[in-house]
């Protein structure tokens, strides 16, 4: 199924001008090797030689540019539905996530299958790339016939009109990527890049306060610091001031902020996204794994709770599964009790108690774990409220997981919308 996605990507970077001239030259003459007269663009970002010989994305491609206007970190991701667990690694941060759908193909299954996921991760917004839109013999009927139905599916999963876009495109000819394009009279739009550049994209939208998971634990023991003791990690959620009170979890111990320390100096304040090592007023017994939170709305430590999960491996899952679960900077024992449902996103409708979860499948499930974790509800705090089962064997990820029933608010939202 090729899309045309990693060629809408090497259209950006190309046409905002973050490619260089190396890597041009580079493509041009791999183009021509493959007897093509123009540079093949997907080849900037299909970097793995079983991606360049089959014509598709297998893997997740990174890429970093920025504009007069924006920084931008581009996940291009595959769409085949083998690959979805890669989908959800590129999408589980993003603040908007382009769905691109050939314009002859209109929207399938796998449109379906990833508009659902984008709603599960909570992605805020979405744009609607109909791509080869100078393939089909009526752009304008088209256009309007697939963006309605793409309307339909993302009002009955949850997004409201605003959050959604669709912009007809041609990324093998640049129409309306980077360059408004004569060829689409019957949209008056703005161009991807445009788009992109304007959309309102706040920062992630913290609804707790502070969460700060440690990550390490500083004691440098030298004779310039005999007594320091500092706490490593990256704040998840919030923000955090010397003199602030917090308290550590799960031991549940409050203690102030002396100072927050980082290598270029103290700080006055760290906002969520920074690392940094926070030094205590109190002497308190800290180890990796602990949270240090904000008094006000500190969630309770939890060690039975049920999760939404894409089931990512080969092999099956079934209930009574001994795993690992890594959540934040803490890595536990953890069983699967029970499956309690497994979700179709093409009707968003689930079937109780399925006997288990097999590869890409969507899941409510219930987790026991030996060490309590501190997690906010996914729909809450994407950062506090994802985790991760892995193999005790051999250390490969299993499962992403939601804490929190992410299934039952895309169900509600297709009940309300009408979905079938």
């Amino acid at each position: 199924m090729d899309d045309g996605k990693s060629t809408l990507v090497g259209r950006l970077l190309y046409d905002t001008k973050s490619v260089l001239a190396d890597q041009i030259d580079a493509v041009t003459r791999a183009s021509v090797d493959k007897g093509l007269s123009t540079p093949d663009l997907s080849l900037l970002v299909d970097g793995l030689r079983a991606e360049r010989e089959q014509g598709i994305t297998i893997d997740v491609a990174y890429r970093y540019f920025a504009t007069p206007q924006r920084s931008f970190v581009l996940a291009d991701t595959p769409g085949h539905v083998q690959y979805t667990r890669n989908t959800v690694s590129g999408a589980s941060t993003a603040q908007l996530v382009i769905l691109l759908v050939d314009a002859r193909k209109g929207v399938i299954a796998q449109t379906r299958r990833h508009a659902a996921v984008m709603a599960l991760l909570g992605v805020p917004r979405l744009v609607l790339a109909v791509n080869k839109i100078d393939l089909v013999e009526d752009p304008a009927t088209v256009f309007g016939e697939v963006s309605a139905e793409f309307a339909e599916i993302t009002s009955a999963l949850g997004w409201k009109p605003d959050a959604v876009t669709a912009i007809p495109v041609s990324a093998l000819h640049g129409d309306n990527v980077a360059v408004r394009s004569e060829n689409t009279p019957y949209y008056d739009g703005p161009t991807l890049m445009e788009h992109l550049e304007s959309v309102p994209v706040d920062a992630e939208p913290h609804r707790v306060n502070l969460r700060f998971p440690v990550q390490y634990v500083i004691r440098p023991r030298t004779a310039e610091y005999p007594d320091y003791r500092g706490y490593a990690g990256q704040v998840g959620a919030g923000s955090v001031r010397p003199g602030d009170e917090v308290v550590v979890l799960p031991s549940g111990i409050r203690t102030t902020v002396e100072r927050i320390d980082t290598a270029d100096g103290e700080l006055d304040v760290a906002h969520a996204g920074r690392s940094v090592t926070l030094v205590l007023a109190d002497d308190v017994d800290i180890s990796r794994g602990d949270t240090i939170a904000s008094p006000e709305d500190a969630p309770e430590p939890i060690a039975d709770f049920e999760a939404t999960v894409c089931w990512l491996a080969e092999k099956p899952l079934h209930p009574g599964a001994r795993l690992l679960l890594k959540h934040g900077t803490r890595t536990t024992q953890a069983i699967v009790g029970s499956i309690v449902e497994r979700f179709d996103e093409q009707t968003l409708s689930t079937e109780p108690s399925p006997d288990s979860l097999s590869l890409n499948e969507i899941g409510k499930i219930s987790v026991r774990v030996a060490d309590p974790i501190v997690a906010d509800d996914y729909a809450v705090n994407r950062h506090t409220g994802s985790f991760l089962l892995i193999d005790p064997a051999g250390g490969n990820t299993l499962a992403a997981g939601l804490v929190g029933d992410a299934i039952a608010t895309v169900e509600a939202a297709g009940v309300v919308a009408g979905a079938e």
